[in-house]
């Protein structure tokens, strides 16, 4: 499970762990993005990404935070990070790729989508009574898909940046947004604070 956790909030966290229940998972590893080559706007720093998906994940034993693209030189394409993952791997496993229906609505914009959909088999979010919607390109391809039912969660990392950019304070988002002790983060550290830039 990839991303920019820019912050983390609590639907990625309800995410990660509908995807354990329902895909009998042994863990989720979650990977904050080290240089996402999709996105234009700068991101709070590396390792502030990571301290609060290491607080946000410390409650549940089986989520395991891996800095594979943190610690890796040029853009994050996720088909190099599985494929280090799979090089990595001492005995057979499989492999899921945990989005959400926006990510998967954009995947075949992806470097090397193809081979990714070879290599492991898609989760994807379905928010409500919605269904996940294959992209166009990928109609009538053949690759493993498995659907997460996920509550209706109107959440969003864009909402929380101009939240806290507004001037709320953080510790009010918690712990309906933000689990408390990333609301505590960002306080301390003073991210996303009006007229502030990523640290």
């Amino acid at each position: 499970m990839g991303g920019s956790f820019d912050p983390v909030h609590s639907a990625h966290v309800e995410l990660a762990e509908v995807a354990l229940r329902h895909l009998q998972l042994d863990e989720v590893r979650w990977i904050p993005v080290g240089r996402p080559w999709q996105k234009a706007r700068q991101l709070a720093a590396r390792d502030d990404r990571r301290a609060m998906v290491e607080l946000a994940t410390a409650h549940e034993p089986r989520f395991k935070v891996d800095p594979i693209e943190l610690d890796r030189d040029g853009p994050s394409y996720t088909r190099d990070t599985v494929q280090a993952l799979q090089d990595a791997a001492t005995e057979p496993t499989e492999w899921f790729l945990i989005i959400g229906q926006d990510q998967y609505a954009n995947f075949p914009t992806w470097q090397g989508w193809h081979d990714l959909l070879q290599a492991l088999t898609l989760a994807v979010a379905c928010r409500g009574h919605d269904l996940p919607v294959a992209p166009t390109a990928m109609q009538g391809m053949s690759y493993r898909v498995v659907e997460l039912p996920l509550p209706p969660l109107a959440i969003s990392s864009t909402d929380i940046r101009a939240r806290l950019a507004r001037g709320e304070d953080p510790i009010s988002l918690a712990p309906e947004l933000v689990s408390e002790p990333v609301a505590r983060y960002i306080a301390t550290h003073q991210l996303y604070a009006p007229g502030g830039a990523p640290r």
